[in-house]
Parts: structure tokens; C-alpha cells; sequence
């Protein structure tokens, strides 16, 4: 009797637990981190008074050690501990200055917005996503309307954040958002949020510079509501 063929994809789906056991794991994961934070401090610790100083102190020591410190603990706080986004991208302007604190804070909030979105498709999605799926008015908006509505969903949520950054992360993985796209359009429009919080924040130190960088925040802040605004007219009208 000739043997049937194999079906990898049949058995890599049995291979994975199951979507119950998947959110347990995540819920159990989240108490555990919790629990060691309020343990160990690591969130004061990276929040702390004393956090600034001594990441100003490293960068006058070893400036690329100090920046691959700062988008470590940047994507970590973000993505394992849920501390804000604003938080670092005041670190990055104050620590760095408004150029390479704006790229670094940048590249550090598209690296946990990546990482967050994969834990929740991995985690979530196939336990919640079909409980969404039954609200019509969600299912056209996160499921029906993927890959025509992506750039408008995260660029008015990202522009013009209505939820937290953390919060968006973890349900852009539920949704049906393909990873590449929202890769890349999450990176496009964080970085107008990233970068006025974090020239705003250069602007206390910057000296002569301040008025420069008070500026260009300002206009980052009207362009990116303008733009927001736009998209966000143009995804009812179709």
C-alpha cells in the first residue's frame, strides 16, 4: 500500500499548542515580569532621576556602547515592562541631543512596535481574533479591510495616538496586518511622534539651538495632525 504523502503545514499547526494555552503563556509571562519588576525595581531603575546621569555619563566614556545601551533598554522598557514611549524619547533628546537622540529613540520604538506586534500574532491572535471577528464593525476595520486600510489605520493611530503605544502594538498582531507592511508603515509615522517628543525634549539643553528645535517640533506636531486628518477623511470616503 503506498505511503501518503506527508502535509508539512498539517503538522507544523499540530506541532503548536493550542490558542488557549498560547494566552495562558502570555498572561502567565506578564504576571511573572510583573512580579520581578515590583521585586527588583527595574522600572525605577530605568525611569529613575539618577537614569539620565548615568547614560550621560556613559556616552562621555564610550558613545557607541552608550547608544546600543540606550535602544536595549529602550526596546526592553517598552515592549517587556509597558513603560511609555514619551518617557524614552525624552531620555534620547536630553542624552544624545536632537539628531542622534531622534534616530535612536526612533529606532528603538520601530524595534519594540515589531517585536510587540509579533508577540501578540503569536500569542493572541488565534484565541482572540475570532472573537472580534463576530463585530461586524470590527471585522471590517481589522480583518475584512487588511491590506486596503493598513496605511490608514496606522498612520491616524500612530500620528495621532488614541490608545498607547503598547496597547497598539500587541492588537496590531490580532489583526490581519501582514508584518511587512506594518513594519514599514509603522516606521514611517513614528517617526514624526518619536522625533517632536524628543527635539522638544533636546530644546531645554540645546542652547542656542532651542528655538530651532521648539520649532521643528511645533511643525511636526501640526504636520502630523494634518496628515492624520487627511488620511483619515479619505479612508471614510472610500
Amino acid at each position: 500500500m503506498p505511503k501518503q504523502p506527508r502535509n508539512p503545514n498539517s503538522e507544523s499547526k499540530a506541532a503548536r499548542p493550542p490558542a488557549w494555552a498560547r494566552v495562558a503563556a502570555f498572561v502567565a509571562l506578564i504576571a511573572v515580569l510583573a512580579i520581578l519588576n515590583a521585586r527588583f525595581g527595574w522600572s525605577e531603575t530605568l525611569m529613575g532621576t539618577d537614569a539620565v546621569a548615568r547614560m550621560q555619563d556613559a556616552l562621555a566614556a564610550h558613545p557607541v556602547e552608550a547608544a546600543i545601551t540606550y535602544v536595549a533598554l529602550s526596546v526592553v522598557g517598552c515592549v517587556v515592562l509597558a513603560l511609555p514611549g514619551i518617557a524614552f524619547a525624552i531620555a534620547a533628546g536630553v542624552v544624545f541631543g536632537p539628531w542622534l537622540g531622534t534616530v535612536l529613540c526612533w529606532l528603538s520604538m520601530t524595534i519594540g512596535a515589531c517585536l510587540s506586534f509579533l508577540v501578540g500574532r503569536y500569542f493572541l491572535k488565534d484565541a482572540i481574533g475570532p472573537r472580534l471577528a463576530r463585530n461586524s464593525t470590527l471585522d471590517r476595520f481589522l480583518f475584512q479591510g487588511a491590506g486596503k486600510s493598513d496605511v490608514y489605520l496606522l498612520a491616524v493611530t500612530r500620528l495621532v495616538p488614541l490608545f498607547p503605544y503598547n496597547v497598539q502594538n500587541f492588537a496590531y498582531g490580532i489583526t490581519d496586518i501582514g508584518f511587512v507592511p506594518y513594519a514599514l508603515y509603522s516606521g514611517i509615522f513614528i517617526f514624526p511622534g518619536t522625533a517632536m517628543y524628543t527635539l522638544a525634549a533636546a530644546g531645554f539643553t540645546a542652547g542656542a539651538d532651542a528655538g530651532v528645535c521648539f520649532a521643528v517640533a511645533a511643525l511636526l506636531l501640526a504636520g502630523s495632525l494634518a496628515i492624520a486628518a487627511v488620511l483619515k477623511r479619505k479612508a471614510h470616503l472610500e
